[in-house]
């Protein structure tokens, strides 16, 4: 069974143009490294791992229409116009193939599954595995910048479906905000760096 934002993807328009906002999850997470890194030393792989944590939630949902692609009749211009659609263009893909997209969708976005694989990591380790802070970044930078129509962040998946009604991230103004204060906080590092 689909989780209910396929059900919403099939009902209201949204969009998949993902790159951008993947590059703001990981310039973000890397801007707070680079300020940890100047507390406490913290190793180069750590860094790559968060970084790509920070990543990886808007890629698994692709898998499918990779899948499809790869060994059904799809096509590379289908997978493309499901990784860059914007809203009222996204492709039209089999059922079963945007129900896996969504669910995949789902499970990387909730805080529950999130707060379930810190916890089995931190009975195992004893202590926080720093990597996860990429993942919960960008569950919380979702849920605030994700708007009802546009790709909502479903943070209590399986147990609720819904996700919050925050500002796409996509909205003009928002972009350059977001880019700017971006822009702005690697200036200040460089600079704070130099003194």
């Amino acid at each position: 069974m689909p989780c209910a934002c396929a059900a919403r993807q099939r009902a209201r328009p949204e969009a998949r143009a993902a790159a951008v906002d993947i590059v703001a999850h990981t310039l973000w997470v890397g801007a707070g490294l680079a300020l940890a890194r100047r507390r406490r030393p913290i190793a180069t792989r750590t860094v790559t791992l968060t970084l790509a944590l920070a990543a990886l939630p808007d890629i698994p949902h692709l898998l499918p229409v990779i899948g499809w692609w790869l060994l059904g009749d799809g096509t590379f211009a289908a997978l493309r116009a499901a990784a860059i659609a914007v809203p009222g263009q996204e492709a039209m893909l089999p059922p079963l193939v945007t129900a896996w997209s969504w669910h995949l969708h789902c499970v990387m976005h909730s805080a529950v599954v999130a707060g379930t694989v810190t916890l089995g990591l931190w009975a195992l380790r004893r202590e926080l595995w720093l990597p996860l802070l990429g993942w919960w970044s960008h569950i919380v930078i979702d849920v605030l910048t994700h708007s009802a129509v546009y790709y909502p962040a479903p943070v209590f998946y399986p147990f609720s479906q819904r996700g919050f009604d925050g500002l796409a991230w996509n909205t003009p103004w928002f972009l350059v905000l977001n880019y700017g204060s971006l822009g702005a906080a690697g200036l200040a590092l460089w600079l704070s760096r130099r003194r």
